[in-house]
């Protein structure tokens, strides 16, 4: 075997240090650079990122993976391969603006769908594919990239989802999902990906990267052992090409220690197993064997948090690997785009904090650090593995980070503190709201402006005071009840302009938390979030949002909702401790949680919403361990829900995921409302949930609000009737998919006029 790959990262994070490419594309859309431009800024981008990474420490060939993407991995793929859906056949332009189209739709057509990438907050566009969707390569986008780094000195790997992940992720467009599975495609596409290999090849590739995540999910159309029998029959053939580039076929994400003896036997150079999230099979004499003239990269460094990894224990597993005869090298989990770039930039974290955390860069250095102890000896790196173990030990015994208290209250939780009255008696109590049937409301958030950020930057800096910020976030909030008062909307928000993300606000509002200044992470394209630090047991000392909804209310006599954030998505979008079961952490944010509600219920909020989005995003890609993460999933929503009386009216909300699986956890919520994404997917949700005879109040989203497309009333409407049609009225309710905090005000206008004509027009009907 050649050219070993001697330690490696699957990716790196894709919009730049500080959104370099997040604001070029945005203001591409916007129409204030050209494509040229446009290009030439990803281009500088990438050139810096392949010098950064070498500069880390990746400095042989093909170590420095080339993964940068223009929105999305699986988008990129189905360009590559040619799998673009047949409702986009007509659109014209160049080969970006086609793409663009695909990711954020025309003002005639919806986008591509979007869910959530296996079990973590990033969201991928969702192939469409028919019968007879061509195949056809296109690597003009990867040979260009491959070009640059060549002009560099660099030799780079190219990072694609793999053929078997695509098809499975993929799903039969419109009119055909009843009677094709596009996996069954798979050997047409394989040739596409075989031509792909060649031209790489061509192009100077020494390695690529084929990405199977699918095969470590129970969660995906079929069981993964049959993923896996797709898979052994698609390397089978990739892997007999002569003009190719050495493969290295990943399975981040999961466990695939059930596969790794079939994935030893195929005739690639290397297999990646995820070890963070998985274990090691039995080191037996056959799976060495299998491993002869391959190489087994471990994923021991953590690509999904930003704690140090313990560098003595990866060491050993590494170690022991190697004592069984396998050719092995360090490597992370997972592509490191799920985490920030550099943890040093975060001067003003606490210096004891701070020496905790491994964001990519330090993910890098780990890397390059067991490398060495691989390649010189374990005396090589005892001062930086002695050094790292004594960090360790200062986290475990730092104060804050164990709370009596609050571990006390934890364990006096009693079954009766995770359960409110009947249905049918909260059903009655909140007849006396008088809200009316097919109800119009929003998720939450309204536009942040850049006038409110303006304003929110001019405190954090001290060039405003308390008062003057107060006065303007006021304002604000009386626009936004203003707002919906004349477009007729039912149930009110107040438009959360005080509140800089859904999670971080209550991070800076609970002990336990920090919060980062450019630990921004990719979500969905150009959407970027930064995730909060969770790093201690959890307390409210004060209530946080009760003031700014009593005076919401107080300017209207509809109700406005208060909101929340649930116990399960504050741990999902935060960067949660790692040293000790999500279930006990989840305990202690549902009880500040719970808190909360109380000083809400006892200010007059009759209607509080507590959101729910990530509860699928954590589901187990395992089945055997699903079971026990809904169980402590729905306890923590209920423990923080329960206390409420029956007159209150919880509502929750839950986004981008598939929902068939986790209809009874839904139902288990007990929340007396529950909206729900369903626009890009044409109400599919509404089947499973009319089949199960869910009796609660639904909002499936009939408002796409990911796109800046403008739904209109007849297409809203034509919504309604599919979910009317399948759920009662009385149980409906009329809203967006999710948040309006990234849209602009012009186009929520006029989709919440359409949103509340079209509910109106359907209402008449029942």
């Amino acid at each position: 075997m050649s050219a070993l790959i001697s330690g490696t990262i699957l990716g790196y994070p894709r919009l730049g240090r500080r959104r370099e490419l997040k604001r070029a594309i945005e203001a591409f859309w916007a129409g204030k650079i050209d494509e040229a431009e446009l290009r030439n800024t990803a281009k500088e981008l990438r050139a810096a990122t392949r010098e950064h990474i070498k500069a880390e420490g990746l400095t042989a060939d093909s170590s420095v993976p080339e993964s940068f993407s223009w929105y999305d991995q699986v988008l990129d793929a189905a360009l590559l391969v040619g799998a673009t859906s047949p409702r986009f056949a007509d659109v014209s332009g160049t080969w970006l603006e086609k793409y663009f189209a695909l990711a954020r739709g025309t003002d005639k057509l919806q986008p591509l769908e979007m869910t959530k990438w296996f079990d973590t907050n990033y969201h991928y566009s969702v192939p469409e594919i028919t019968l007879d969707t061509p195949f056809k390569a296109d690597s003009s986008e990867l040979v260009k990239q491959l070009g640059e780094a060549k002009e560099q000195g660099i030799v780079t790997r190219p990072v694609i989802v793999g053929p078997v992940t695509f098809l499975a992720l993929a799903k039969a467009a419109e009119g055909e999902k009843a009677c094709f599975e596009p996996l069954n495609r798979l050997d047409e596409l394989v040739d596409v990906y075989a031509q792909i290999l060649g031209e790489l090849a061509a192009a100077g590739a020494q390695w690529v990267q084929l990405d199977e995540p699918a095969l470590v999910s129970d969660s995906l159309r079929l069981p993964k052992s049959e993923l896996l029998e797709f898979a052994a029959k698609a390397y089978e053939r990739l892997g007999g090409l002569t003009a190719r580039p050495q493969i290295l076929l990943t399975t981040p994400y999961g466990d695939s220690s059930y596969a790794l003896p079939k994935l030893a036997t195929l005739p690639v150079e290397a297999v990646q197993v995820d070890l963070v999230r998985g274990k090691l099979p039995e080191l037996d004499a056959e799976l060495v064997k299998n491993f002869e003239g391959k190489q087994l990269l471990a994923g021991v460094v953590d690509g999904r948090n930003i704690w140090r990894t313990d560098l003595r224990a990866a060491f050993e597993t590494l170690e022991r690997i190697r004592e069984a005869g396998i050719s092995v090298a360090p490597a992370t989990g997972v592509s490191l785009q799920h985490v920030p770039h550099d943890v040093r930039e975060e001067t003003k974290l606490d210096e004891r904090l701070r020496s905790w955390l491994a964001f990519a860069d330090q993910k890098i250095a780990q890397i390059v650090v067991l490398s060495r102890g691989l390649a010189e000896g374990g005396e090589a790196i005892e001062a930086e593995l002695a050094e790292n173990d004594a960090i360790l030990a200062d986290r475990a015994a730092a104060p804050g980070v164990k709370v009596d208290a609050v571990r006390q209250r934890v364990a006096a939780v009693t079954a009766a503190d995770r359960n409110r009255s009947a249905e049918q008696q909260r059903r009655d109590a909140q007849e006396a709201l008088g809200i009316p049937n097919l109800a119009t409301t929003t998720i939450g958030s309204f536009p942040q402006t850049g006038e409110i950020r303006k304003a929110r930057a001019a405190f954090n800096r001290g060039e405003i005071d308390q008062a003057a910020y107060d006065e303007f976030l006021r304002a604000e909030i009386k626009s936004v009840i203003d707002l919906q008062n004349e477009i007729g909307i039912d149930v009110l928000v107040h438009g959360e302009a005080e509140r800089n993300d859904m999670v971080q606000y209550f991070a800076e509002n609970l002990d336990g938390f920090a919060v980062t200044e450019h630990g921004w992470v990719q979500s969905y394209g150009t959407r970027a979030t930064r995730p909060s630090i969770l790093w201690g047991d959890v307390t409210r000392q004060a209530p946080i949002t009760v003031e700014w909804s009593k005076y919401a209310q107080s300017l209207t006599d509809k109700f406005v909702k208060g909101m929340l954030t649930g116990p399960v998505t504050i741990l999902a979008w935060s960067f949660v401790r790692d040293d000790q079961p999500l279930a006990d952490t989840a305990e202690q944010v549902a009880l500040a949680l719970r808190d909360e509600i109380a000083d809400l219920a006892a200010a007059g909020i009759k209607i509080i919403q507590v959101d729910e989005p990530a509860l699928r995003e954590l589901l187990p890609l395992e089945k055997e361990k699903q079971p026990s993460y809904l169980e402590w999933s729905v306890g923590a929503f209920r423990l923080a829900t329960a206390g409420a009386a029956d007159d209150v009216q919880i509502h929750t909300h839950l986004c981008y995921s598939e929902f068939g699986e986790i209809i009874d956890a839904v139902n288990g919520l007990d929340a007396d409302v529950t909206s729900i994404e369903a626009a890009r997917s044409r109400m599919d949700v509404v089947e499973p949930l009319g089949d199960a005879g869910y009796s609660r109040g639904i909002g499936p989203g009939v408002y796409d609000i990911h796109t800046t497309r403008i739904p209109s009333q007849e297409e809203i409407a034509e919504l309604l009737r599919i979910a009317v049609a399948r759920i009662p009225a009385k149980q409906l309710w009329v809203n967006p998919d999710c948040g309006l905090k990234t849209r602009g005000y012009n186009e929520t206008i006029e989709s919440l006029k359409n949103l509340v004509a079209a509910a109106q027009e359907v209402r008449a009907e029942n």
